[in-house]
């Protein structure tokens, strides 16, 4: 007798958003957990989301740098993983708080911690069962040309210069206006 295999479909990064889902600014950023900028950027993106309430929503993308950062796959395989429960950027906050500290076993409290229940979640991160959501993450990012990180992206235009709190919102604000333009030229024809 044949088995049946229970197929499991996986939540994608790229589909996962944090703010309002019919903002008319999306901010995406390439990112990994081990990156001192990307911490700093992290901190920046709260602000903005805060600031920029129903008008921003944000995706964050794995870009992990294995060449510098040993821990910055599995770490990236952690958030893709809570993203199953829906407790990504709960994780992903707590990655960015203990950068320091992400070997697996330190992943799996950390994982404790935010309240992810899967037994298997260890196993996961051993396996490498998310390790293709990550390369798909990585590849988008090659294609974007990005090179080094954090690499924002608003409105899909890539953002000029570091991704301060005043460059971002001048990104946002110029896309704020230009979707203004597109949704007065609607009204207008």
């Amino acid at each position: 007798m044949a088995f049946k295999k229970e197929v499991v479909e996986i939540i994608d990064p790229k589909k996962v958003f944090v703010g309002s889902s019919d903002a008319p600014v999306t901010i995406m950023e390439f990112g990994e957990y081990e990156n001192e900028d990307c911490a700093k950027a992290n901190e920046v993106v709260k602000q903005v989301l805060q600031d920029y309430d129903g008008k921003v929503k944000f995706n964050f993308r794995h870009f992990p740098l294995t060449r510098i950062h040993q821990r910055s796959m599995k770490a990236a395989e952690a958030a893709v993983a809570a993203v199953q429960e829906g407790k990504f950027w709960e994780m992903h906050n707590e990655m960015f708080n203990n950068r320091r500290n992400l070997g697996t076993i330190s992943l799996k409290l950390h994982s404790k911690e935010v309240g992810i229940s899967n037994k298997n979640f260890l196993t996961d991160l051993v396996n490498g069962t998310y390790g293709w959501h990550v390369q798909d993450d990585l590849k988008e990012g090659i294609d974007r040309g990005v090179k080094e990180l954090p690499a924002f992206f608003i409105n899909d235009e890539p953002l000029q210069g570091k991704p301060t709190y005043a460059n971002i919102s001048a990104a946002i604000d110029a896309a704020l206006k230009k979707s203004k333009k597109k949704t007065t030229q609607k009204q207008v024809a």
